[in-house]
C-alpha cells in the first residue's frame, strides 16, 4: 500500500486578497505570488496556500488546476485529502475522552481492544498517541491479496491485519512513525463513546468548531469543491490510483481546505473543545524511558531549530501533500496542499516559512571543496547493514543518495555539521578519528550512527 509565467485568467484564480494588509504583508503576498507563480503550470495538478499572522489571514490563494481534465482552475476554498493531518483531529477526541474521565493515558490498549494480543508489554494510549508503541506501521505491509487497497474494511477487518505481528520495540524506548497507533485509536474512540468516528468527530469537534469544509472521504459522497489527486510517470501527469479510505479511517481520512484548518487551529486556542492545560501538553515532546525527548507530541510534531520552535504535522496520501505549520513566538500559521504526489512540499513549505518569518531557516556556510571530498563515500547504518547513505560530489556541493529514488543536497552549518536541504530538525555531523573520517551521525528522534564503509 507510498516555470511558467504567471497569468492571473481563470486558469489560475487566485484570491485578490487584501486583509487589511500592511506594507510587510503586501511585500510577503509579491515574494509568494513570484515563488509559487512559478512552480505551477496552468496545465497541471496546484496548490492552495494561507498564511496568517496574529491571528489574520493575510495571504489565501489556489494556484494550478483542481481537475486536470476538464481544466478547471483551482480555487482558494476547494478541499483536499489531508492524510496524516487527520491524526490532529484524532489525538484531540482522545484527550476529550481523558478530560471526561473515561480514558486514561495510562490504559493499555487491551483495556478496550480485548483480543489485540500484549506481546509480553503493557502497551499504553500515550505510547499510540506518541508512536513510541512498537507496533508495526500497516501501511508498510506487504499484503497478498491483490489489489488489498481498493476494497473496503471495517476497523475489526484492518486491524486483525496487523495485531498478530510481533513488537519491533519495547513500548516507550523507541519512536517510531506508525498509523496503527492512529488507527487503534480511532476504534477505541468508538468503544468508549458508542459512536462511530465519524459521528463522533462530527458530533464533538467539527460541529462545535464551524468546519463545514471539513469531511471524511467518501468516494460515492458528493463533496463540494472536492479535489482530485494526481501522481507523475516521468514527465507526464497519472490520476492518483484509487483507495479505499477506510483503509485511512482514524490515521488519515479527513478532507478539508486550508481555511477550515485555520479555524480548527483558532478553534483549538479558543479552548473550546480541549482544555488550556490539555492542549499544552499535547504540544509537549514525549520523552523515552532513557531520557531521549522525540520530537512529536500528541498528534503534533514539535520542532526547534535554530531557536524558532514550531509547531505541525504533514499529510501523504494517494495523489495528495500537505502540510501544516504554527509558529507560536511570532504567531504565524501556515497550510499548504497539494493535489499531486510529485509536490515540491517541505521545500515550498519552508520557503513560504522563510518568507513569512523573515529569516532563513536553514543557514548555509560554504565549506572548502578539499574538505569535501573527505566526506565522498557510502556510510552504513550501525544497526542494519542494509541501509546505506551515499555521499557524492557536484560543483561544490555534496548530495546524499538515502535510496534509488531520492538523493537530498547537504547544508552545511560548519565545517562538519550539516543538514539536509528542506528536512528540519534533523542534526548531522561528519566524524573523524585521527583525521580520517571515519562516520556520520544523525539526531532526530534518537541518535543513530553511519559508519563510512567506502
Amino acid at each position: 500500500m507510498n516555470k511558467s509565467i504567471f497569468f492571473i485568467s481563470s486558469f489560475l484564480l487566485p484570491l485578490i486578497c487584501t486583509y487589511g494588509q500592511t506594507r510587510q504583508d503586501k511585500q510577503l503576498e509579491k515574494k509568494l505570488d513570484e515563488l509559487l507563480s512559478t512552480q505551477f503550470k496552468t496545465s497541471g495538478p496546484g496548490c492552495e496556500i494561507l498564511v496568517a499572522k496574529k491571528g489574520s489571514i493575510v495571504y489565501k490563494k489556489a494556484f494550478g488546476n483542481a481537475n486536470i481534465e476538464l481544466n478547471v482552475p483551482m480555487k482558494p476554498d476547494m478541499v483536499f485529502k489531508l492524510g496524516s493531518i487527520t491524526k490532529q483531529f484524532t489525538a484531540v477526541a482522545i484527550l476529550q475522552l481523558v478530560e471526561q474521565n473515561k480514558i486514561s493515558l495510562q490504559d493499555s490498549l487491551q483495556k478496550y481492544i480485548k483480543d489485540f494480543p500484549p506481546k509480553g508489554h503493557i502497551i499504553t494510549i500515550e505510547n499510540l498517541l506518541t508512536h513510541t508503541s512498537g507496533i508495526t506501521d500497516y501501511m508498510q505491509l506487504d499484503y497478498a491479496d491483490k489489489n488489498a487497497e481498493r476494497n473496503d474494511y471495517d476497523p475489526q477487518q484492518v486491524i486483525d491485519k496487523f495485531k498478530m505481528l510481533p513488537l519491533e520495540f519495547e513500548p516507550g524506548t523507541q519512536f517510531k512513525y506508525s498509523n496503527s497507533g492512529y488507527y487503534l485509536l480511532g476504534y477505541i474512540i468508538e468503544k468508549i463513546s458508542g459512536k462511530n468516528f465519524e459521528t463522533y468527530l462530527q458530533d464533538n469537534i467539527l460541529t462545535p468548531l464551524d468546519l463545514n469544509h471539513t469531511y471524511f472521504d467518501r468516494s460515492n459522497t458528493i463533496i463540494p469543491g472536492r479535489v482530485d489527486g494526481y501522481r507523475k510517470d516521468n514527465s507526464d501527469y497519472k490520476n492518483a490510483d484509487y483507495w479505499s479510505m477506510t483503509i485511512a479511517y482514524s490515521a488519515g481520512e479527513l478532507i478539508s481546505n486550508a481555511e477550515d484548518l485555520f479555524k480548527w487551529h483558532k478553534g483549538l486556542y479558543s479552548y473550546k473543545i480541549l482544555q488550556k492545560e490539555t492542549l499544552e501538553k499535547a504540544h509537549t515532546p514525549f520523552k523515552l524511558k532513557d531520557g531521549t525527548v522525540t520530537e512529536y507530541g500528541y498528534g503534533w510534531i514539535l520542532k526547534n531549530v535554530s531557536g524558532i520552535k514550531s509547531i505541525e504535522h504533514g499529510g501523504a496520501i494517494t495523489g495528495f501533500r500537505t502540510n501544516e505549520i504554527y509558529f507560536p513566538a511570532e504567531d504565524i500559521f501556515i497550510t499548504t496542499l497539494f493535489n499531486c504526489e510529485c509536490s515540491p512540499k517541505d521545500e515550498l513549505s519552508i520557503n513560504i516559512s522563510s518568507l513569512a518569518l523573515e529569516k532563513p531557516l536553514q543557514n548555509e556556510v560554504k565549506v572548502d571543496s578539499d574538505l569535501l571530498n573527505e566526506y565522498v563515500g557510502t556510510y552504513t547504518l550501525s544497526t542494519d547493514n542494509k541501509r546505506t547513505i551515499v555521499i557524492t560530489k557536484e560543483s561544490d556541493r555534496l548530495l546524499a543518495r538515502i535510496s534509488e529514488q531520492e538523493t537530498i543536497p547537504l547544508i552545511f552549518q560548519s565545517d562538519t555539521k550539516f543538514q539536509f536541504k528542506n528536512i528540519l530538525g534533523a542534526e548531522c555531523e561528519f566524524i573523524k578519528d585521527n583525521g580520517k573520517v571515519t562516520k556520520l551521525t544523525v539526531s532526530q528522534n534518537g541518535h543513530f550512527v553511519w559508519t563510512k564503509t567506502r
